[in-house]
């Protein structure tokens, strides 16, 4: 039988959903009735800038007059995308440096003009903003609430449903559910009906397939080797099942429909799989007095064309301090951490921060986004291309990012405040990923959705309440201070606080004070910044970095 001779195995892939997918339900222009006018529009205008490849004005033109979303959701719909096409570092430095060195908004544009994308990716690509839409109709039946068919296991035990950019059995039932529609996105239009459909004749183009690879990947007989979708439909022993034709180019879409159901799998490399089959890791100790156990899993690179995934949960009043290969390049999702501080110092792929309380993430270069949500009164430091934000109550951001902060749903008193640390490997680590000093866009959020549009959600934390943040930990490297520096009012806000300090030690200096009175100073000042220290919290801080005893050591991973 030729399906046993050719057992093609393939899955969703994570980075479209999990870096891809705005979380938060995207506008109803983007529907898929709209997606199919868009797909006859742009090859339609393919002399204009519209096919194969989608010009940023032609896109602008498309979302702002035809689908009438504002040119900020336009702008960051496209460039969400282009985010995650493989560029290597150094050109995304250079288009850094490039934005950085526009004087005006007409500069801007024109810089933002030379950029294209695929098309039918792009259009692939907007059909996955649906995974996160609300339905009514499914949720007045309940389907939208955790069941028993929709849960996937989590580090603790409980439902992990309700985030579906990380759940990978989501994904799964979401392309399997649209497979058909995304198909038919992607025909040319003489294999369409009047109404937009396929026929049990129409063809699929090699260039649609290879455009499903966006979305689509797999292995050959239990290889190690990941392949992109169009290379194994090609496969020879496969033309029978997904119909290739050698002389057209082209697949039968019954046939190629019906074979991608029959190959799509769980995916290996995504949380199910780390979760299921991850090695565990020993980073978090247990805390005396406490039932609670953190539990850490890690999907380590077992192959290379893959992004490894780190998942943490609740670690609970201690501090986490890794640099780590494990973390290299990782996508980590962490989940109800509370009272902790965590320190990762390695470059990231993407970081997701749920449910946790009063805490404080200390985080390396991060190359995609960091999505915070359900988090309260927590503390996130980090240089990231891009930070979104959904109900959240309190939580204060020190970062530096070359696009908008994004505000979705959900959130409250919201503090924005410039990037205020460093470590010795940070510039080397923000290098790696393509992260520069410049634009700095940490105090320009934008509110993406017209319920988070009250400006009153969100306040740039006021000089008077900055103070730098230094990272206890040494390590190897150049980096000895905060890259970029910091804005003019918050340096300044430094610099009279180190007067004061200096004007109070000469003070004490030429008091005059007998030995005696000196030894009852100090102790009165000690008494005090101890009652400091345990009312603000940080008594617990300095404790949890005192070196754990041997048998209880942190282990490296």
């Amino acid at each position: 039988m030729e399906a046993a001779a050719a057992p093609v195995r393939l899955w969703v892939k994570t980075e479209p959903f999990l870096v891809g997918a705005l979380p938060v339900p995207p506008p109803a222009r983007l529907g898929p009735h709209y997606l199919r006018k868009m797909a006859a529009y742009a090859r339609a205008r393919a002399a204009e800038g519209c096919f194969p490849r989608l010009s940023w004005p032609r896109w602008r033109h498309i979302a702002c007059g035809k689908l009438q979303l504002g040119r900020g959701l336009a702008w960051l719909y496209f460039e969400l995308f282009h985010s995650l096409l493989p560029w290597d570092p150094p050109r995304r430095l250079e288009w850094a440096e490039a934005v950085a060195a526009c004087a005006d908004a007409d500069e801007l544009e024109l810089e933002r003009s030379k950029l294209s994308v695929d098309t039918l990716q792009f259009l692939l690509f907007l059909y996955v903003q649906q995974v996160n839409k609300v339905s009514l109709r499914r949720s007045l039946i309940g389907e939208e609430w955790p069941s028993p068919r929709t849960k996937s296991p989590s580090l603790t035990g409980k439902s992990a449903s309700e985030n579906k950019n990380w759940n990978d059995q989501d994904h799964h039932a979401f392309v399997q559910s649209h497979l058909s529609d995304m198909l038919e996105l992607l025909l040319e239009p003489e294999q369409l009906t009047a109404s937009s459909h396929s026929t049990h004749s129409s063809l699929v183009s090699y260039e649609a397939v290879c455009a499903l690879s966006f979305l689509i990947e797999g292995t050959v007989n239990k290889s190690r080797t990941v392949h992109p979708l169009h290379e194994l439909a090609l496969w020879q022993p496969c033309h029978g099942q997904n119909g290739y034709s050698k002389v057209s180019r082209a697949f039968s879409f019954p046939k190629l429909e019906s074979w991608l159901r029959s190959c799509l799998t769980t995916n290996p490399f995504g949380m199910t799989a780390c979760l299921k089959s991850g090695k565990k890791l020993a980073w978090a100790q247990q805390v005396e007095g406490t039932t609670r156990r953190a539990k850490i899993a890690c999907h380590t690179r077992v192959v290379p064309e893959v992004f490894p995934m780190v998942i943490m949960s609740q670690v609970y009043k201690q501090t986490l301090a890794k640099s780590s290969d494990t973390l290299v390049g990782a996508h980590v999702r962490i989940h109800r951490c509370n009272e902790s501080f965590i320190y990762l110092l390695s470059p990231l792929r993407s970081v997701t921060i749920e449910k946790c309380r009063n805490s404080t993430f200390v985080l390396g270069p991060v190359q995609a986004s960091v999505h915070v949500h359900s988090c309260d009164n927590v503390k996130v430091i980090v240089v990231c291309h891009r930070l979104c934000l959904s109900s959240t109550t309190g939580c204060t951001f020190y970062i530096l990012t070359p696009t908008q902060p994004l505000i979705l749903l959900g959130n409250q008193a919201v503090s924005f405040a410039p990037f205020h640390t460093h470590y010795p490997m940070l510039e080397d680590h923000m290098a790696q990923v393509g992260l520069a000093t410049l634009p700095n866009c940490w105090d320009s959020p934008m509110l993406v959705c017209k319920e988070s549009g009250d400006t009153s959600v969100f306040r740039l934390l006021p000089p008077s309440d900055f103070y730098t943040f230094v990272i206890p930990f040494e390590m190897e490297g150049d980096t000895t201070e905060t890259p970029g520096g910091l804005p003019h009012a918050y340096q300044k806000a430094l610099s009279q606080r180190e007067q004061k300090v200096q004007i109070w030690q000469k003070t004490v200096k030429e008091a005059g004070l007998t030995k005696d009175q000196r030894k009852k100073f100090q102790m009165l000042v000690e008494n005090k910044f101890y009652e400091w220290l345990v009312q603000t919290g940080n008594r617990q801080q300095l404790d949890s970095l005192v070196p754990p005893a041997v048998g209880s050591k942190q282990a490296a991973g």
